[in-house]
């Protein structure tokens, strides 16, 4: 038996109960939600209750509503993200929107990772078909990147790996530290993200030849309508 009960209010408790519906697959694309009328009657709540359940969920971009037909589970599937040192964002049909570029004092927690205090700041938001789907911080070793294309504006053939690349330091590993949280301020204009969405928080630390680190990554997606995607080999015998 929980040792908590569940104290949200009536209709976010709706709402995340047709969330996780829609996001197993259990209710497709396109089709109808309940009616208001048929929802209240199920949770034992108003029908107002339950219209503002189905409200937050189109705010959320869970589902739209038809007027005079009702309410629909949105027609797309989750953009899944999937996990890399660096994709071309063509390949994606993705776009970078550079916000800035500066030298910096990295955060404490990057500071620690890069071995250095001072760095070069990278900070981007990526958007799919104009979109936002994550706002990224990125910092290199001032030490190794001062004065290449990584510490100018502008789009970079290839991106930090070719530059690291050329300078000997070939991206070879990263490692991911993955935490939800409330967004910042900054975070949720940026996203453009509906009122109670958490984020998925990447801290994302990129490794070069004897584990020398050159990048390390805040990365911030809204938890809502996108996904991460992991793969990794597993060893087994005779491998």
């Amino acid at each position: 038996m929980a040792r908590k009960s569940d104290d949200r209010p009536p209709q976010l408790k709706i709402a995340a109960d047709l969330r996780a519906k829609i996001m197993s697959g259990e209710l497709e694309p396109g089709q109808k939600l309940p009616s208001t009328a048929e929802l209240a009657e199920t949770y034992g709540t108003a029908p107002a209750t339950a219209h503002n359940a189905t409200k937050l969920l189109q705010a959320e971009g869970f589902a739209y509503g038809q007027a005079g037909k009702g309410v629909f589970v949105r027609d797309r599937r989750p953009f899944v993200v999937r996990t890399a040192a660096y994709f071309d964002p063509a390949e994606r049909g993705v776009t970078y929107r550079l916000l800035d570029v500066a030298e910096v004092d990295a955060p404490k927690a990057v500071a620690a990772e890069l071995g250095e205090k001072r760095a070069l700041l990278r900070h981007r938001l990526m958007l799919r078909d104009e979109e936002p789907v994550e706002v990224s911080w990125s910092y290199y070793p001032h030490s190794l990147v001062a004065g290449t294309a990584l510490s100018r504006r502008g789009r970079i053939r290839g991106g930090a790996p070719a530059v690291l690349a050329e300078l000997g330091h070939p991206e070879r590993e990263f490692t991911d530290s993955v935490s939800v949280r409330p967004p910042t301020i900054e975070e949720a204009e940026l996203l453009e993200l509906p009122e109670g969405i958490p984020v998925i928080r990447q801290f994302r630390v990129v490794y070069s030849d004897e584990a020398r680190p050159v990048e390390a990554s805040i990365l911030i997606k809204g938890g809502h309508l996108y996904e991460l995607k992991y793969q990794q080999r597993i060893p087994g015998e005779g491998s």
